[in-house]
């Protein structure tokens, strides 16, 4: 067995080497669709815990427009759960995005051996 540090049994083999064009759409989408899902989520926050939010005066208006009369606790623990959901769904993004590289870039643990 060869020991390529870039290999997973070496345990680097987490960063996944792609063209330099490839991953500059991956970082700037995945930076871009991890902060929209991070600020959806404070707002989800902000909807469970401030009863004059805009959010949750939308959602009690549609239930209360269909006739279904959702407020209190209930919406309180949807609210906060949507919103705990939308900041993992972004940082799980996130993380992933950032275990690309370009095939260009060098891999900082194969230069610090060198010096």
């Amino acid at each position: 067995m060869s020991e390529d540090p870039d290999s997973d049994a070496a345990g680097g083999g987490r960063d996944i080497a792609v063209p330099m064009e490839l991953y500059k759409s991956i970082t700037v989408f995945s930076t871009l669709f991890a902060v929209v899902f991070v600020l959806l989520a404070f707002v989800m926050f902000d909807a469970a815990t401030l009863d004059r939010s805009f959010v949750r005066g939308l959602v009690q208006d549609a239930f209360g427009a269909v006739g279904l009369g959702v407020g209190g606790q209930p919406l309180t623990i949807a609210f906060a759960l949507v919103g705990f959901a939308f900041l993992t769904t972004g940082s799980g993004i996130y993380i992933v995005g950032s275990r690309f590289r370009a095939e260009e870039m060098g891999n900082a643990k194969n230069e610090a051996d060198e010096t």
